[in-house]
């Protein structure tokens, strides 16, 4: 078995912090007073926090500086993180992850999370053992659909690319995956909606499809 080293995303891979950024976005909005739609508010996937706070200021002519409103919505963040019962790690990944590491492959986290949301989510969910590396796209130039956060995580699981393997649930992901030429496996879970897969090797939607045994025949 030639698979040597696994390269995960982390939001929608691992965990889906998306309802908690929605609720803490959402209570923000209601402590300043203003009705954000639907619509503005789908147009902000994927922006980061001080782009979407920038926008806003703009939008609703706020007297707030974008440092006063992200501190309001990371408050509100790390206290649904912490206490929201619904909160949990992606059916079926914990045992995907032991299951890896137990047969002695290389774990790395690529995600476009800041590094505080990546050690907040290892340390509450204990996943530090299992991965030898975290990497967070918000300290490198280039962020997805660049191949530039897989190619580094390769790097630092020391393995060839043809030995890895990325698994991701999005369309700038598995493009950047596609771009490091790195076989990669696409998470599609009820929530993903109006992702492109087709660049993907493989597409899943239970993890147990991702253990060795099934996998093996891709990496001969």
């Amino acid at each position: 078995m030639s698979l040597q080293a696994v390269l995960f995303d982390m939001d929608g891979v691992i965990v889906d912090t998306e309802p908690l950024h929605r609720k803490a976005y959402f209570k923000t909005f209601n402590q300043l007073e203003i009705e954000v739609s639907e619509e503005l508010y789908t147009s902000f996937t994927g922006a980061s926090t001080k782009r979407v706070c920038e926008t806003l200021i703009s939008e609703f002519n706020l007297s707030h500086t974008h440092e006063e409103i992200t501190y309001i919505k990371r408050t509100h963040f790390k206290d649904y993180f912490y206490n929201d019962e619904e909160f949990d790690l992606i059916p079926g990944v914990r045992k995907l992850i032991e299951h890896y590491y137990e047969n002695g492959i290389k774990l790395i986290v690529a995600s476009s999370a800041s590094m505080t949301t990546i050690n907040m989510v290892f340390e509450k969910f204990g996943l530090e053992n299992y991965f030898t590396g975290k990497i967070s796209g918000a300290d490198l130039k280039e962020s997805k659909p660049h191949p530039e956060i897989f190619l580094l995580a390769a790097e630092i699981a020391g393995k060839s690319l043809e030995k890895c393997m990325v698994i991701e649930d999005s369309t700038n992901g598995i493009l950047a995956a596609h771009r490091a030429n790195i076989f990669c496996a696409a998470y599609k879970s009820e929530h993903s909606h109006n992702q492109d897969y087709r660049l993907a090797n493989i597409v899943v939607s239970d993890y147990a499809e991702l253990e060795i045994d099934e996998i093996s025949k891709f990496f001969q």
